[in-house]
């Protein structure tokens, strides 16, 4: 596979390791990155994080035009954004949702998931690994 996956991470990921500790685990996101890159050895990855929903659009949008697949954790515009949804929808290959919690098991506003109606699959409440299973499903589909 010659184009990269994108790991996209969306708001407030960026504080891994110190938020909620108790919910989300110590493990922070550059830990996550640096378990994407050793766990998928030659695999190019293009690992990406921000607190704003414009520009996780526009990174999915660049996405359409370069990726191999898409690993989006998109946090709680998971939740809100229909944005990111309707550009998601334009993506033509696999897209994996990930979430290190189980948003089924969490409160009420946190079990439906807009970028669910887009993803080809959807991880949740694995944590980190979930990253890892993430990629290689993206690594088997488009091969």
């Amino acid at each position: 596979m010659s184009q990269p996956v994108f790991v996209l991470n969306g708001p407030n990921l960026n504080r891994l390791g110190t938020r909620e500790p108790a919910i989300y685990g110590t493990t922070t996101l550059a830990e996550i990155e640096a378990l994407c890159r050793q766990g998928q050895p030659g695999l190019a990855i293009d690992f990406r994080q921000t607190n704003r929903e414009g520009e996780l659009v526009e990174w999915v949008h660049e996405a359409i035009d370069g990726a191999a697949g898409i690993v989006v954790n998109p946090a709680a515009l998971s939740f809100t954004s229909i944005a990111l949804l309707d550009a998601l929808k334009m993506f033509p290959r696999p897209i994996v949702e990930v979430h290190l919690t189980n948003i089924h098991r969490r409160e009420a506003h946190y079990q439906r998931s807009y970028v669910s109606l887009a993803a080809t699959g959807v991880i949740a409440g694995l944590g980190p690994q979930g990253y890892l299973l993430a990629l290689e499903a993206i690594r088997r589909r488009v091969g």
